[in-house]
């Protein structure tokens, strides 16, 4: 019950958003630019079989990228962790390499691994995966109890001892906080990365001609169906979250 009522102040914003969008914002703005929610899912409904092709399509090329970003992101905050001054020296550059536009990245990953090759929406969706899943990473192998680590050193624990049973579990809530953040990027990476060439079965190819052709309606239901492929996404990381949060020890 006490969870049911937490979800409730949300539920009655998103009722009174979409009652607003439905008889004020759409009116005001012209059905034809901004269609009523009534005839996004009118139109959602008669071509749910082709957008969730599409909106399954684009998730595999998030996952991808997902897992590419984000294993290389651990990887490198274990690396980093472990030796400070090497991190201390390449963290510029992985900062610089995170502020590059992703819109002018994707169409040299295009050029690259070629149009309609899932390898380029890989790469696009790995690069904004693997920052926040660095720094979050990082900062938790960091931010260790000193107390503790002291207290493993005592054992005659070595440093791989060290990061095994103290550094990475009291990190597991930080990486997945960037894991939850790289959900949403990689889905973003992925759409952005079709609107520069893809399949004709994307979900970005797919909004992008429906925008082109003025089918707004099919449009908004094509970014609902990223949305609710994104938010799935999202709530499947948070599950294995849980799961593995609940044998953790305190430190």
């Amino acid at each position: 019950m006490k969870r049911a009522a937490a979800w409730l102040p949300a539920l009655l914003v998103f009722a009174l958003g979409l009652a607003a969008w439905q008889w004020i914002f759409s009116p005001l703005a012209g059905k034809f630019l901004l269609p009523r929610p009534s005839a996004i899912g009118s139109t959602f409904w008669h071509n749910r079989h082709v957008l969730l092709n599409a909106g399954w399509f684009t998730f595999k090329e998030a996952l991808g990228g997902f897992v590419i970003g984000s294993s290389l992101g651990i990887v490198f905050a274990v690396a980093f962790a472990r030796f400070r001054r090497v991190g201390n020296a390449l963290m510029p550059y992985a900062v610089a390499a995170s502020a590059v536009p992703i819109i002018a990245f994707a169409p040299i990953t295009n050029a690259w691994f070629g149009v309609l090759n899932p390898h380029s929406k890989w790469a696009i969706a790995g690069v904004l995966c693997f920052f926040p899943v660095l720094v979050n990473t990082l900062r938790g192998l960091i931010s260790v109890s000193p107390e503790a680590v002291e207290l493993m050193r005592s054992y005659a624990a070595t440093e791989r001892d060290i990061f095994r049973r103290v550094r990475f579990p009291s990190a597991l809530p930080h990486i997945f906080a960037g894991l939850r953040v790289a959900t949403v990027l990689a889905m973003i990476g992925a759409i952005v990365g079709d609107y520069f060439g893809g399949a004709v079965t994307a979900l970005g190819v797919q909004i992008e001609n429906s925008i082109s052709l003025f089918d707004f309606p099919l449009g908004w239901a094509a970014i609902v169906v990223a949305s609710g492929f994104g938010i799935a996404f999202y709530l499947c990381v948070v599950l294995v979250e849980r799961f593995a949060l609940r044998g953790v020890p305190p430190v």
